[in-house]
């Protein structure tokens, strides 16, 4: 199911989160990402879709391999070029060999995952001792099924809030993100990360849930108020030696 939708709809994404159209991706996630991936020598990027991190880490001197299990992003990425190479794979099941890569990324990829335990387990296999996993996700209060920004008009004076769902339950959704666009979801609550990241001896090094940047909260008069709370998370984090 999920790989049809992102067959379907992958032209979406691509015109709305690549090539500076989104103002997360342009001024938070790319510069934390080149940051970040600075001196890698062999990385892979898991779930790459058009190539944006894979021209990027390549740009910076990496060899890089990227993946993606929808042939539509492989396309793209082959016809953007850039320096890196592409296959069509899985996370779950990655055709490299034990130790092939000292870094390994993943943007905002593991909440269309199922098979979470494998695709970790995964990652730690492919990286070398000491390799490191740049792991960006949708911040897990973001993805919690039914949160929603509210503008309370019933109170005295008007509030404005984000309401959380169901953070506790490990939950699929199907949603619609634009007319005639449905993307499936997977919510689960950070610690379901953590402990599968920790089984695999993959140890956090860095942690960060950083404010919205400008360009986000600039889009509407209703979105300053969500400064305070972070849209992305990222984990950096090393595998044991």
């Amino acid at each position: 199911m999920t790989e049809e939708l992102w067959e379907t709809h992958a032209d979406w994404w691509i015109a709305g989160f690549t090539d500076g159209a989104d103002a997360e991706y342009v001024e938070q996630i790319m510069p934390l990402a080149a940051a970040e991936l600075d001196g890698a020598r062999r990385v892979l990027d898991i779930g790459c879709g058009d190539g944006q991190i894979s021209r990027l880490a390549a740009s910076q001197g990496a060899d890089v391999v990227g993946i993606d299990p929808t042939w539509n992003c492989v396309r793209v990425a082959a016809d953007r070029g850039g320096g890196a190479g592409y296959a069509r794979a899985g996370a779950a099941a990655l055709p490299f060999a034990d130790g092939s890569f000292d870094t390994a990324v993943a943007c905002l990829v593991f909440e269309h995952i199922d098979d979470v335990d494998e695709a970790i387990a995964e990652v730690a296999r492919v990286l070398s001792p000491g390799g490191t996993f740049c792991f960006f996700l949708n911040h897990p209060i973001l993805q919690a099924p039914g949160s929603v920004w509210v503008d309370d008009h019933m109170v005295d004076p008007p509030e404005q809030y984000w309401r959380l769902g169901p953070y506790l339950d490990e939950t699929e959704t199907i949603e619609e993100v634009e007319l005639g666009v449905w993307i499936r979801f997977i919510h689960r609550p950070m610690s379901r990360y953590v402990n599968v990241l920790a089984a695999s001896r993959l140890t956090i090094t860095r942690m960060l849930e950083p404010a919205p940047p400008p360009g986000f909260l600039g889009q509407g008069p209703g979105y300053a108020a969500s400064a305070a709370f972070p849209r992305l998370l990222y984990v950096r984090l090393t595998k044991s030696v």
